[in-house]
């Protein structure tokens, strides 16, 4: 499996920007999706955005659609998350994922990182 180390999050005013950045080990980045995912307090992980191993398909949820973009650097082993137009409920802690290719699952997951948007 990938290890999958996130950073970037923090503190922002609605309006707002941030840009999430995942590293992973390994050397078949390139053979892995990825995707982002949020848990805010109190509630269920929702998928936020994914992105297929050559970078060609992006994926989003509604809420994000237009305000967030998904992208990866098979050569640094990164995948980045741009969050435009921060909404306070955007405020979460945000995964990225990996999800080996031929399976349905993303089984390799980072720590998190926390996004606080204030109003």
């Amino acid at each position: 499996q990938v290890q999958l180390v996130e950073s970037g999050g923090g503190l922002v005013q609605a309006g707002g920007s941030l840009r999430l950045s995942c590293a992973a080990s390994g050397r078949t980045f390139s053979s892995y999706s990825m995707g982002w995912f949020r848990q805010a307090p109190g509630k269920e992980r929702e998928f936020v955005a994914a992105i297929t191993r050559s970078g060609g398909i992006l994926y989003y949820a509604d809420s994000v659609k237009g305000r967030f973009t998904i992208s990866r650097d098979n050569a640094k082993n990164t995948v980045s998350l741009q969050m435009n137009s921060l909404k306070p409920e955007d405020t979460a802690v945000y995964y990225c994922a990996a999800r080996a290719i031929g399976t349905i699952e993303y089984k390799s997951w980072g720590q998190g990182t926390q996004v606080t948007v204030s109003s």
